[in-house]
């Protein structure tokens, strides 16, 4: 149940993290945010980033082997990674449709796969 937990918070960690990060990009395109000073910017990313470490750091404390989960920091980080560029390349797919995928981040996105599996190894 704890390794369920543990990455059900980390995907909803990351998908507010690809919002805080790449978020504001998509704002700017659409011109809601284009005359915003930067510190306006850097106060919105991290109103968004505040709600992220609300998931991020309850899932590992959740998955982390010395407080009673099954994962330990090596594992729950890949974990983490894998994630976040699964949620990154779904967000980005729908919010910059300009921007296509190609044959290069398949080929990355299986070695990430790799990792995951060596790490468990």
């Amino acid at each position: 149940m704890a390794s369920l937990q543990t990455i059900l918070l980390l995907v909803t960690s990351n998908i507010f993290m690809t919002f805080a990060w790449y978020g504001h990009l998509r704002l700017q395109a659409s011109g809601v945010s284009t005359n915003w000073p930067l510190i306006a910017v850097i106060a919105f990313s991290w109103g968004i980033a505040f709600i992220e470490y609300c998931f991020a750091v309850p899932a590992n404390r959740i998955g982390f082997e010395g407080n009673g989960g099954p994962f330990s920091l090596v594992q729950l980080k890949v974990i983490q990674e894998v994630i976040s560029l699964t949620v990154f390349t779904i967000i980005i797919g729908f919010l910059f449709q300009g921007h296509s995928l190609q044959w290069n981040h398949l080929a990355a996105f299986v070695c990430l796969v790799l990792a995951v599996y060596f790490v468990f190894k």
